[in-house]
């Protein structure tokens, strides 16, 4: 399992969560550390499942496809040879079904996510904002899988590629059809429930597409209505100042 972690690690770019689910009590974090293994198979064997996800600064770079069939892994993530495509990790979370990550080359935003997702037969009930896969390792605890003699699948590491990225196309224009054109980024796009996450994917999208610090820095500035917890122009200019800085570090370095 230390391995699995390892691997895992270095796939995300040393920034991945995991979780425990209890279908009943809700779900909390558990720090991705070797030393926290055997708590979570513990958790496993109690009937919890086991989950992961990118840190919240890397997940516009990661898409999960979910309730992938053997035929549709074929298709879609292997070429001929039966070689992988690159970035991709491909987790067998129950008998010849997948769920498949791929570590994009650049930001993708949801509307893009979505419709790739949509390209990718992935299960549409599965949306891609603050998707968790399965941890690897792990035991799918889903009843559904249950066997007859009481025992649950084992979610298998088939296969992972942390040296490469996918060269994703961007859509530059609607997915079904219509006039051509350039998506106009805007904040409320990128709007996560809370205004922190939501500006910093506001500004790794902004960066992504080539934009200056200053330009990033003036469209939060202009867009964010509410700074009740950066009151006042200092807080809110450092504020603004370290999440346009810490937003071209993870282009940069993604």
């Amino acid at each position: 399992m230390k391995r699995i972690f390892e691997k895992l690690s270095r796939y995300f770019c040393g920034n991945f969560r995991l979780a425990v689910l209890d279908e009943t009590a809700g779900r909390w974090l558990v720090k991705p550390d070797s030393s926290n293994i055997a708590y979570l198979k513990a958790e496993n064997a109690n009937g919890r499942h086991i989950l992961l996800q990118p840190s919240a600064e890397k997940q516009s770079f990661y898409l999960l496809a979910d309730d992938i069939t053997r035929p549709l892994l074929n298709r879609h993530h292997q070429y001929r040879d039966d070689s992988w495509k690159p970035g991709r990790m491909i987790v067998e979370t129950s008998p010849e079904n997948f769920q498949v990550w791929i570590h994009s080359s650049r930001f993708l935003h949801l509307e893009e996510k979505r419709y790739w997702l949509e390209k990718l037969y992935s299960d549409p009930g599965a949306g891609p904002m603050d998707r968790w896969g399965r941890c690897p390792g792990f035991r799918n605890k889903k009843s559904k899988h249950q066997n007859s003699k009481g025992q649950y699948p084992l979610s298998r590491l088939i296969w992972i590629d942390w040296k490469n990225r996918t060269r994703i196309p961007s859509l530059s224009h609607q997915p079904r059809g219509g006039v051509c054109r350039k998506k106009s980024l805007s904040r409320s796009d990128y709007d996560r429930g809370n205004e922190s996450v939501t500006d910093f994917s506001y500004a790794v999208a902004l960066a992504s597409r080539g934009h200056s610090n200053d330009e990033i820095y003036n469209r939060i500035l202009s867009e964010r209505t509410n700074w009740v917890n950066h009151d006042g122009p200092g807080k809110m200019h450092n504020y603004i100042l370290r999440t346009t800085v810490r937003a071209k570090q993870v282009v940069n370095n993604s």
